[in-house]
């Protein structure tokens, strides 16, 4: 039997200049896919899996991501007095209770490895926990975290979240090493931070969601650098693959959408909004449309 995860960490310290001008006063985090900030859909993952404490490593200039999980009286008695009962509802799901989340603050851009450090002392040393990276949006019908828990309460140790990619991008990932693949499940051997493609152990790389122990905080105590300089979250959970209780990969059912990058971030916008049966319609005439004007084009 396995410790159950209920805790979380967001790392959510970054600054966010492949959006400038947009993340000079707007935390990226913050960002909407249709009518969601990004750190909701993070959020509503966690919440699926079982989470129930929330740890945000966060960096100056991010009051507006606390401010978005606080009460907000003023609007709720304004859509109360309307009868706007669904956006009240609505508004209520995005706050949290007293309690339940906390800020760390990361001084520092030292790496991931070093954001999920700063939250170490709010991990017990028997405690498994989740890292989130909220860049990552996994559409799924049962949200990622949520599978890699029930995987996790099989086999128990670190678990990292899993895809396969085409090589030529595979020196923006770190990689895993199999020594034996059982399908969802694979054990680790090894684990390499962005590797050139002819050096790359597999083409199954490390997708942002995370189950561990806290030996991987014990290892990024060390605080050795690892690829470009920062202390890396893929070297602590590699130093845990001789322990006894191992590292494994799952590959999760679902569509991943890098939403740190622009491209990645428009695809997440367009792919939710189709999922909307009030928008799919209106949306998919004009994407058509958008076709049809660019082969007259050509």
């Amino acid at each position: 039997m396995h410790n159950k995860v209920t805790k979380a960490i967001f790392p959510v310290a970054g600054l966010g200049t492949r959006f400038l001008p947009a993340t000079k006063s707007i935390p990226k985090e913050i960002m909407t896919l249709v009518d969601r900030p990004l750190i909701q859909y993070a959020i509503d993952e966690a919440r699926a899996a079982g989470i129930k404490e929330f740890i945000f490593v966060t960096s100056r200039g991010k009051g507006a991501l606390e401010d978005y999980f606080d009460n907000a009286p003023q609007l709720e008695a304004e859509l109360r007095k309307k009868g706007k009962n669904d956006l009240l509802d609505l508004l209520k799901s995005t706050n949290m209770e007293s309690g339940a989340i906390a800020y760390m603050r990361q001084h520092k851009p030292l790496g991931l490895g070093h954001a999920v450090w700063c939250a170490r002392r709010l991990i017990a040393n028997d405690e498994p926990f989740a890292v989130i990276l909220p860049d990552d949006v996994i559409a799924s019908e049962t949200p990622c975290l949520q599978q890699m828990v029930e995987a996790y309460e099989e086999v128990g140790g670190n678990m990292v979240a899993a895809m396969e990619v085409p090589k030529d991008r595979i020196k923006a990932y770190g990689v895993l090493d199999l020594e034996e693949d059982m399908g969802a499940l694979v054990k680790v051997r090894g684990m390499v931070e962005k590797p050139e493609p002819e050096a790359a152990p597999s083409n199954l790389a490390v997708i942002g969601r995370y189950i561990l122990t806290p030996g991987v905080l014990q290892n990024l105590s060390k605080m050795k650098s690892g690829s470009g300089g920062e202390i890396q979250l893929t070297d602590a959970i590699a130093g845990e693959i001789a322990q006894e209780r191992g590292v494994y990969g799952y590959r999760f059912r679902g569509q991943r959408f890098d939403c740190g990058s622009k491209s990645g971030y428009l695809q997440a916008t367009v792919a939710f909004a189709l999922a909307r049966d009030e928008l799919r319609a209106d949306l998919m005439g004009y994407l058509k449309e958008l076709i049809s004007v660019e082969k007259a084009a050509q």
